[in-house]
């Protein structure tokens, strides 16, 4: 399949799209209330969390561990918790946050392991499992893996930290994946990250994706359960 030339949205076909999901990302909550905040993502209307573990290798920036998780779950969340481990080392580390509590583990394309394996033993425990790739890395760095997994999830920043603005450039990329996700009759979740609020997620959301990791602009919305209300009402 040709990429599609920047600039140039392609809007997918709606009956193939998944319904949109928002899933709240607890990096922008309060650190000292942690479950407060999941709560209060979770009285929003989201019925996902989306959880950044961040190792300071392979991203600028330390975040949390699997406890943070399983905390989490000992509060009583019944959240879908969407995991995106940004470790130089992940394979090393699915089972602790698996047994943590994770819904969804996400792993990146970039560190050198074995990652077809690696998803394969996400799923043995019992997790859904997505592959992640880097705003500098090609689409085609992850073709080969699409039917092993449940969840794409293409950066719109440089992961590390949050608050960075919506990168545009990625809607090419975007709609290079859902071109092949229907080409392929796949099923996976389509995420974006970084940047998102409810302008860019409409954009997002005309190249296919239907996942949306939103932080600052979830967490400091005057109404939370409004702006979970809009990214639902998207076609």
């Amino acid at each position: 399949m040709v990429e599609p030339q920047q600039g140039i949205v392609l809007h997918a076909p709606r009956s193939m799209l998944h319904a949109p999901i928002l899933a709240p990302s607890l990096l922008a909550g309060d650190h000292g209330h942690l479950a407060g905040s999941a709560r209060a993502a979770a009285a929003g209307g989201p019925t996902w969390l989306h959880c950044d573990i961040m190792d300071g290798h392979f991203v600028p920036n330390l975040t949390f561990g699997p406890e943070v998780l399983a905390a989490l779950r000992r509060d009583g969340s019944q959240q879908f918790l969407d995991t995106h481990l940004m470790l130089s080392e992940p394979h090393k580390y699915v089972e602790p946050f698996a047994q943590a509590g994770a819904s969804n583990i996400s792993i990146h394309i970039e560190p050198a392991y074995d990652h077809r394996g690696t998803l394969a033993r996400i799923r043995q425990l019992g997790c859904q499992c997505g592959i992640v790739l880097n705003p500098g890395t090609p689409a085609t760095s992850i073709e080969p893996l699409l039917g092993d997994v449940d969840l794409v999830l293409v950066m719109t920043v440089q992961p590390g930290f949050g608050g960075q603005s919506f990168r545009r450039d990625m809607l090419p990329k975007l709609q290079q994946i859902d071109g092949w996700r229907r080409e392929r009759g796949l099923k996976f979740r389509l995420e974006v990250d970084g940047g998102i609020d409810l302008a860019t997620a409409k954009e997002c959301r005309a190249a296919g994706a239907d996942t949306f990791v939103a932080g600052t602009s979830f967490f400091k919305a005057a109404d939370q359960k409004a702006f979970a209300v809009e990214f639902s009402r998207m076609p």
